[in-house]
C-alpha cells in the first residue's frame, strides 16, 4: 500500500509540474508585465533596467525554474490590479466558492441517492420515468441558462429569492461567511441548486445504473432466499456496494464543479474564485489568471489523488493492477 501511495504522489507532482509549465507559457505570451507595471509614462531605459533586476531577459527555462521554486514556497505571482501576491487574492476569495460548492453538493447527495435508488429499485414505475427523463432533461440544459431561467422565475416574477451577490456576511476567523445569516442564505439558494443542476441528473443516472447492476448478483439474490427484509437488500445489501464507483466519480466531479463555478458566479455576481478569473480577463491580469489555472489545477490532482488512494484502501485489487 505504500507503494501505491508513493506512486499516486509522484504522478501528481508531475501533473502539477506540467500544469505550471503551461500556465507559465500562457503568462510569457499574455503581453508586457513591464509595461502592466509601470504604465506607458517609463523610458525604454528604465523599462529595460526592470527588466533585468526582474530576470526577465533570462532564458525561458532559466525563469520558469525561478517560477517552480516560487511556486513551491506559495509564491505564484503578484496581480497587477490588485497590486499584491495572486495567491493572498485567490485565498480572499475563496469562501465564497467553496461555500457554493459544498451547498451543491449537499443539494446533490440529499436529491441523487434516495430518487436514484428509487429508479432502480422499481425501473418501469411512472414515477422513475418522470425522474429519467427529467434527468435526461437536466443534463442536457446548461447551466448558465438555468440560472437566468431561476433569476426570471423566482426574482423578476416572483420577488421572492435575491438575484446576484453574497448578501450579508460575517467573519470568522477571517473567513467571511454567509451560512450563518438568513440574508446571506437567501442569496445562496439559487446559486447552489443552479451549481447542482448539472452534476444531480448525472449522479442519480449513476447511482440507478450501478444498483440495477448489483440488485443482478448472485449475494443479492441470496439476501432475499434468506428471507432479509426488502430494506436490508436494498440499502445494506445493494447500495453499499454501489459506492465504490460513486465515490470514484464523486470525487473527480467536485473538482468540475469548482471549475463550473465560473459560469454561476458570472450569472449571479458571486464574489468568488470563478468571478475573480473573468475580471482579471478582463482585465488582462496575466499572473492572476495563471495563479488561478495552478490553483484550480492543484485542487484536481489533491482530490483525484485522494479518490485513488481511497480507492485503493477499499478495495485491494486496485493496488494489485497498479503493481502490474
Amino acid at each position: 500500500m505504500f507503494a501505491f501511495i508513493v506512486r499516486r504522489i509522484a504522478q501528481a507532482i508531475i501533473v502539477m509540474l506540467v500544469i505550471g509549465f503551461i500556465g507559465f507559457a500562457i503568462k510569457q505570451s499574455f503581453g508586457d508585465p513591464i509595461r502592466e507595471i509601470t504604465g506607458i509614462s517609463v523610458s525604454v531605459a528604465e523599462r529595460t533596467k526592470i527588466r533585468d533586476e526582474l530576470g526577465l531577459n533570462d532564458p525561458f527555462m532559466v525563469q520558469f525554474g525561478r517560477f517552480i521554486k516560487g511556486a513551491a514556497h506559495g509564491d505564484i505571482g503578484r496581480s497587477f490590479f490588485y497590486k499584491k501576491s495572486a495567491l493572498e487574492v485567490i485565498l480572499s476569495k475563496a469562501p465564497a466558492t467553496l461555500e457554493l460548492v459544498f451547498c451543491s453538493a449537499i443539494i446533490i447527495v440529499l436529491f441523487s441517492i434516495p430518487l436514484g435508488i428509487y429508479s432502480a429499485i422499481k425501473p418501469r414505475s411512472i414515477l422513475s420515468r418522470i425522474i429519467m427523463g427529467g434527468s435526461t432533461l437536466g443534463v442536457s440544459i446548461p447551466v448558465f441558462l438555468t440560472a437566468i431561467l431561476m433569476i426570471y422565475i423566482f426574482s423578476v416574477e416572483l420577488h421572492w429569492l435575491p438575484s446576484f451577490g453574497r448578501g450579508e456576511t460575517i467573519n470568522i476567523g477571517g473567513w467571511r461567511t454567509g451560512l450563518l445569516t438568513l440574508d446571506g442564505l437567501k442569496h445562496l439558494i439559487m446559486p447552489s441548486i443552479a451549481l447542482s443542476s448539472i452534476m444531480l441528473p448525472l449522479f442519480i443516472r449513476l447511482i440507478r445504473s450501478e444498483m440495477m447492476e448489483v440488485l443482478e448478483n448472485d449475494y443479492i439474490k441470496y439476501a432475499w432466499a434468506k428471507g432479509l427484509s426488502p430494506r436490508r437488500v436494498w440499502i445494506v445489501h445493494a447500495f453499499k456496494n454501489t459506492l465504490l464507483p460513486v465515490i470514484t466519480v464523486g470525487g473527480v466531479q467536485l473538482g468540475t464543479m469548482i471549475a463550473f463555478t465560473i459560469l454561476t458566479e458570472t450569472v449571479f455576481q458571486w464574489q468568488g474564485m470563478g468571478f475573480m478569473f473573468i475580471e482579471a480577463v478582463e482585465r488582462g491580469d496575466a499572473p492572476l489568471m495563471v495563479a488561478y489555472l495552478v490553483v484550480v489545477g492543484f485542487i484536481f490532482v489533491i482530490v483525484n489523488t485522494l479518490v485513488d488512494v481511497i480507492y485503493g484502501l477499499v478495495n485491494p485489487q486496485v493496488r494489485i493492477t497498479g503493481q502490474k
